[in-house]
């Protein structure tokens, strides 16, 4: 089966997250991706920790399908192989430091001359435009610091204490757009023949997540408060506890299911009209007066009593699971929503990209292990046997 980027070929100078994410979703889509490493040492997300068989979560997670190559690109010899593979390639993607891309001559500028139809994507802290640089653009930028940087610590956390997301979601952000900017690009170019540029930051992407955050406090507005696992704005919304010692979470979202909560799930239908409760604005305010109620009706429940209720009033409700419970999960299993991927330490589990199913084959190929496509890509360019076997001496691969 066809898969939808097949012929495409992706040339990534990456590290961490945010590029692996968004070129492992190209490569999901059958893209050949080229992942260029630094020789003995490689991504140093390979060493983050050692939890999948002796390999790293973060890297096992964003590199599957793709083929490493170790090259010193600060060489000679292997900036040449570097020129070879972008005469071959469609996208470019690297989030080096800052500034480092251009010093190796690989910003758009300087390729776009030499291959017009080469896409270019650019992932930063903070952008990196030439005319519009911003005081920004030189420094460091890592996930928890652009978390901080775009405001989602102060929305985040408890009212004593800020929390940053369990997830790297600032990198995931930057990823996603970077990813959906080169589909768009490839559709682009198969219009006008030619390339783009696609500057993509890290701060930019987080701010447009906190778009609602930020409306709610537009013009100097009291900004949501920080509420834990609850929503900040919506009230009954978040979790709460069970007779039994553990947690449901719940969620309403307009006022017939409020009168549905009271009437099924409280069995206390005087309450739908109470003054302090019969707005989801007044429930906001005087949500710890309703909470102490909800939890004492609670008390009385195992949680799959009131989850039995809350099921029977038609209210979204959720269980709050741990990650065993994640990898166990019953709706993932029915939909058969787990394949298998190899990995120079074993197979594992890998979740399905969402959107795809196994009708649309999506490559779900090894995760690599550092170097081990690199004779064999460089054979493909034309390099004898001395040639390569030189450059390792070298230390240029």
């Amino acid at each position: 089966m066809s898969r939808p980027l097949e012929g495409v070929t992706v040339v990534t100078l990456e590290h961490a997250i945010a590029a692996p994410f968004c070129t492992r979703q190209l490569a999901d889509l059958g893209a050949r991706v080229i992942k260029v490493e630094r020789p003995g040492v490689g991504d140093f997300a390979r060493a983050y920790d050692e939890r999948v068989k002796g390999l790293a979560s973060h890297f096992v997670w964003t590199n599957r399908s793709k083929e490493s190559i170790t090259l010193d690109v600060k060489q000679a010899d292997a900036q040449d192989v570097l020129a070879k593979l972008l005469e071959h390639a469609d996208v470019l993607v690297q989030n080096l430091a800052p500034g480092a891309a251009a010093r190796l001559g690989l910003s758009f500028e300087a390729l776009h001359a030499k291959h017009p139809k080469l896409i270019v994507c650019d992932i930063s802290g903070y952008g990196d435009d030439p005319a519009n640089p911003g005081p920004y653009r030189d420094k460091k930028a890592y996930d928890l610091l652009i978390q901080s940087e775009s405001g989602f610590l102060s929305v985040t956390g408890t009212a004593d204490e800020p929390a940053k997301a369990g997830c790297s979601i600032a990198d995931i952000s930057a990823g996603m757009y970077a990813y959906s900017n080169i589909l768009a690009a490839l559709l682009e170019r198969g219009k006008t023949g030619k390339g783009k540029r696609i500057d993509i930051s890290m701060l930019e992407s987080m701010v447009e997540w906190m778009n609602f955050p930020m409306y709610y406090a537009f013009e100097g507005a009291k900004p949501p408060v920080r509420a834990g696992a609850a929503h900040a704005t919506i009230y009954p919304y978040g979790p709460f506890p069970t007779g039994d010692g553990n947690t449901v979470m719940l969620g309403l979202q307009n006022e017939r299911e409020w009168a549905a909560f009271c009437q099924t799930v409280l069995q206390a239908p005087a309450l739908a009209t109470d003054a302090r409760f019969d707005s989801n604005s007044k429930r906001v305010a005087n949500r710890q007066a309703l909470r102490e109620i909800i939890v004492q009706h609670f008390a009385s429940l195992t949680t799959e009593q009131a989850l039995a209720r809350i099921d029977e009033a038609h209210i979204a409700n959720a269980r709050v699971n741990t990650m065993q419970d994640v990898w166990q999960h019953q709706q993932l299993q029915a939909r058969h929503r787990w394949a298998q991927v190899n990995t120079s330490a074993g197979p594992i589990p890998a979740l399905l990209p969402p959107g795809m199913n196994s009708a649309d084959a999506p490559r779900m190929d090894a995760v690599p292990a550092l170097g081990q496509h690199t004779e064999a890509i460089l054979q493909q360019l034309g390099y004898s046997t001395s040639d390569i076997a030189r450059m390792h001496a070298e230390h240029a691969i």
